[in-house]
């Protein structure tokens, strides 16, 4: 993480959430990318906190990130039961619009990884008419299984590094896009690389955002469920409800300690 920002790290069950604004997390990340020295962002959501209270896998990867920004509401909410908590939501879906905005601006070349064969390519169109001057070095959407040895995913390391490009949107959901990144940092070590989730979905208009006032109010889920029920019922419905038990513990740890 940068040295500006340390003392403003909170932790949401076993996941680090970084108190910035969204103004401060596109500085920072553009100060990192001018830095060279590379580094990873990830944006925690409810589904993220769940996983990492088993998956010590994650953990170990959000350990080492650069930055770690609210994707949701609900990690807003639970940030703040300690006290100060995270300023405002910065989903990856909110992320990366506006980071190709500021990358055509500076300069900055993009990558796009990830999604269903043919969304990352609707993704790079869509971006382009909006930001004709943007700098998209590369476009790739590879089966990727963190399970396999890491040689079948060596190929696509060696793209994205003979592309050079400054920041790659990593889309390939959790915990695979956040795996894929600790993984790769070694072999890509000036790229930012961002995993941001069903960002290029949206992008390329195969997935529709919640209304704002769905997302305000912490029921962007619901929208996605009733919009892909057969591929995310069991994430909301069985797994997510189990954050509910871990705001209640770090609230009785915050309140013991206080």
């Amino acid at each position: 993480m940068s040295a500006a920002l340390p003392e403003r790290r909170r932790f949401v069950g076993r996941l680090p959430v970084d108190a910035v604004t969204f103004e401060e997390a596109l500085r920072v990340i553009c100060a990192l990318s001018r830095g060279g020295s590379g580094g990873a962002v990830y944006t925690p959501n409810v589904d993220h906190v769940v996983m990492a209270e088993d998956d010590e896998a994650l953990r170990c990867a959000y350990a080492r990130a650069e930055l770690c920004l609210a994707d949701g509401v609900p990690v807003v909410w639970a940030s703040r039961l300690s006290g100060d908590g995270v300023p405002e939501k910065i989903s990856g879906a909110d992320l990366m619009p506006r980071l190709m905005a500021e990358a055509e601006r500076v300069g900055l070349s993009v990558y796009l990884l990830g999604g269903a064969v043919g969304v990352a390519d609707r993704a790079a169109q869509s971006l382009l008419a909006r930001h004709p001057r943007l700098r998209i070095s590369g476009v790739a959407c590879p089966a990727v299984n963190m399970s396999e040895s890491r040689a079948s995913r060596v190929p696509i390391i060696e793209a994205i590094r003979a592309a050079d490009p400054d920041l790659v949107f990593v889309c390939m959901g959790a915990p695979k896009q956040e795996l894929f990144i600790a993984e790769s940092r070694s072999a890509l070590p000036r790229q930012i690389m961002l995993g941001v989730g069903a960002a290029l979905d949206f992008e390329a208009g195969t997935a529709s955002r919640a209304p704002a006032w769905a997302s305000a109010a912490g029921l962007e889920w619901a929208h996605r469920l009733l919009h892909d029920p057969a591929r995310l019922w069991r994430r909301y419905l069985l797994r997510d409800p189990r954050f509910a038990a871990v705001v209640l513990r770090d609230w009785q740890v915050a309140r013991s300690s206080s």
